[in-house]
């Protein structure tokens, strides 16, 4: 008896223990949720607000009531203040810091458009394009944000279809004014970041070479999921320059399964999996979508679902 007591007694032990495991292992092998921030990007209302259907300054309150999200990126080009001096655009910033504070929406950034050639050819149009974007730094300041957001122009689309040696120029005239704005930016505790945004800025090894040649800690990448040329792989080109993001990563989106929800012209599970598994990034991941299809309302809505099944790991 005593025999088969001790047998019954290391049976259970061992069944408890292998019970244990198995649970322990389960868990192991469940995802943890994936930590991230979702935003919404002005750009994916751009056909609303330049219809008159959403005031600008309304789509924090849109953001929130419509859709729950407490994030929000501006856009120059889609504020009634292009032109102005940054004391003439202060009665409107304060329209829109007030909304997004009744709505318990963080102003994330500004993306900038239209505001000069960082990389032209002439001093003149450099030093312009330095003065023109102090002011967005100083609207984005302003509202609190983290960054202002522009874009590495000054050069045809084609350049690198050209003589080598005029991309060095282009790289090697644009340094110093991106440093004055990071100078700039850092006495204003402001980032300064581009986007793949077409030209240069589309190719990621050259920007890669941008970012090691200004070599400034306010400086960074906008990674756009989207924005690369057939001749680039969006999927390694967001790689890279996530090697450079620290403040921002746009979910650019087209189109959307139906059935599944999933986007249709670009693998999320793998840009997430890559921005958020392998680099570690857990800011906002802004909306920004541009589909024909589906109506803005909807297309954003679709986005917002896909990113909230892949922060779950489903």
């Amino acid at each position: 008896m005593k025999q088969t007591s001790s047998r019954r007694t290391f049976l259970k032990t061992t069944a408890a223990g292998a019970a244990a495991m198995a649970t322990g292992v389960g868990q192991m092998a469940a995802a943890e949720p994936r930590k991230f921030d979702i935003s919404l990007a002005a750009w994916s209302f751009h056909r609303a607000v330049r219809s008159g259907e959403i005031p600008f300054e309304d789509l924090p309150k849109v953001a929130r009531e419509r859709y729950d999200i407490g994030g929000f990126e501006l856009v120059n080009q889609m504020m009634p203040v292009m032109g102005k001096s940054f004391e003439e655009m202060k009665p409107y910033l304060d329209k829109l810091a007030q909304n997004g504070a009744d709505h318990n929406v963080k102003l994330l950034l500004i993306m900038v458009d239209n505001e000069g050639s960082i990389g032209g050819t002439t001093d003149a149009q450099r030093e312009a394009a330095v003065e023109n974007h102090k002011k967005w730094i100083d609207a984005a300041k302003y509202l609190v944000c983290h960054s202002m957001q522009m874009n590495w122009a000054g050069a045809p689309h084609d350049i690198l279809k050209r003589d080598p040696a005029e991309l060095d120029d282009f790289i090697n005239r644009s340094v110093p004014g991106f440093r004055k704005l990071c100078d700039y930016g850092d006495k204003n505790g402001l980032f300064v970041i581009i986007e793949n945004h077409g030209g240069a800025s589309s190719h990621p090894h050259v920007v890669e070479r941008l970012m090691k040649a200004v070599n400034h800690p306010r400086f960074g990448t906008l990674p756009d999921f989207g924005n690369f040329p057939p001749d680039v792989d969006n999927y390694e080109a967001i790689d890279i320059l996530m090697n450079y993001a620290h403040k921002a990563v746009s979910a650019k989106c087209y189109d959307f399964d139906d059935k599944t929800g999933l986007e249709t012209k670009l693998d999320y599970p793998r840009l997430i999996a890559d921005v958020v598994d392998k680099h570690g990034y857990h800011g906002f991941l802004g909306i920004e979508f541009e589909g024909d299809r589906l109506s803005e309302y909807d297309g954003v809505k679709a986005c917002k679902a896909l990113l909230e099944k892949l922060r779950t790991n489903a």
